[in-house]
């Protein structure tokens, strides 16, 4: 699986997160991608985006190699007209064109997808913007979040706006472009001719509103901060601390569920009360029933109360850090690692499927 597109070539001319996450995505399947950089501006900029306790001489950063690695490096200054022809000359047998240009660049650096096409008429043009490919608009992550209504929506009950702590619109609209790879890539195999594909990180980030969006358009509900609990599902997304200091969650997602998890903890009698009967009942109530659970879930411990949830399906999770993460064995097989400049590094691969036959 990992050679699935050895006989492709990508070139990227794209930075940050969301277009070279498309690009790491072909390379961690056998793809050759060729990352073109700036020499000028010191390459992309993510490669100054460093924690404090990462070195400053170093010409990388741990966010840069969360979507860089297995690439070639290519330092070209293209507004150098003898550096611009070589890179023509990379996209003569090109594949795909990776990019995330700002309005009008493209045309003004002679990159547009009509120039590109006489060179290479089969050529794939994936475009990433933020907001349209014919708006000027500068956008990063978190003016989209702040956009599309997700900052809106996140955080705790009358707390203020909250980001999402990974860049997720990028990650969405990179999602987004890979599908649209794809299908250029069945378009080229049918007909033999090329595209010029366009994803809006805003776009992306208005289709992933699902039943939020839904819950307005049809409810006429407006969505609003309600910490980590679900709007339409209760007990869903509730804290719970187990008797050894654990915090815990569940996700009860139909009644049968509900019945398990209070025979669990031995209060059956709650899944009859009038008030939790039904899922709309216990949305409804979803207050005074977590203070029913609440003191009940206090006196088990976590190890025996996740024992026993798995054994009855009911959907439980332990709220873990990333070094609790990473100590899982299901975590610690999505980690790739590599090698820069004599080091080992370790970063997290971008493929999640498998092919099982």
């Amino acid at each position: 699986m990992h050679h699935f597109f050895k006989d492709l070539k990508v070139v990227e001319l794209a930075s940050v997160l969301a277009g070279p996450s498309v690009g790491y995505f072909f390379a961690e399947l056998g793809a050759q991608v060729i990352k073109i950089e700036n020499p000028t501006t010191n390459g992309d900029v993510t490669r100054s985006w460093k924690l404090k306790s990462e070195r400053s001489n170093d010409s990388t950063s741990a966010y840069f190699w969360s979507v860089n690695s297995k690439k070639e490096i290519i330092y070209l200054d293209i507004t150098i007209k003898s550096q611009l022809q070589k890179f023509y000359t990379i996209i003569t047998d090109a594949d795909i064109v990776i990019t995330n240009f700002k309005f009008g660049d493209d045309k003004k650096l002679k990159l547009d997808y009509t120039t590109l096409k006489a060179i290479n008429p089969t050529l794939i043009m994936a475009s990433i913007n933020g907001f349209g490919i014919n708006s000027p608009r500068t956008a990063y992550d978190l003016i989209l979040q702040a956009e599309s209504g997700f900052m809106f929506m996140n955080g705790e009950e009358n707390s203020q706006p909250v980001k999402m702590p990974v860049a997720l619109i990028d990650l969405i609209a990179a999602h987004q472009l890979k599908e649209a790879i794809l299908i250029a890539l069945i378009h080229r195999y049918k007909t033999k001719m090329g595209s010029h594909i366009a994803v809006s990180l805003f776009d992306s980030a208005v289709a992933s509103l699902a039943n939020q969006a839904t819950n307005w358009l049809i409810a006429k509900e407006l969505p609003k901060s309600m910490g980590s609990i679900h709007p339409n599902i209760a007990p869903y997304g509730e804290l719970f601390e187990t008797k050894d200091k654990h915090l815990i969650t569940f996700a009860i997602g139909n009644n049968k569920q509900f019945k398990h998890l209070c025979d669990l903890i031995q209060y059956s009698s709650l899944a009859n009360d009038s008030k939790y009967s039904t899922n709309q009942l216990r949305v409804k109530n979803r207050n005074q029933l977590y203070a029913e659970l609440y003191n009940y879930i206090r006196e088990l411990n976590y190890k025996e109360l996740y024992k026993l949830c798995l054994e009855k399906e009911i959907p439980i999770g332990k709220i873990r850090n990333l070094k609790e993460v990473f100590e899982l064995p299901e975590a610690k097989a999505m980690v790739r690692k590599f090698e820069y400049n004599n080091q080992n590094l370790n970063t997290v691969s971008s493929i999640a499927f498998k092919f099982i036959n």
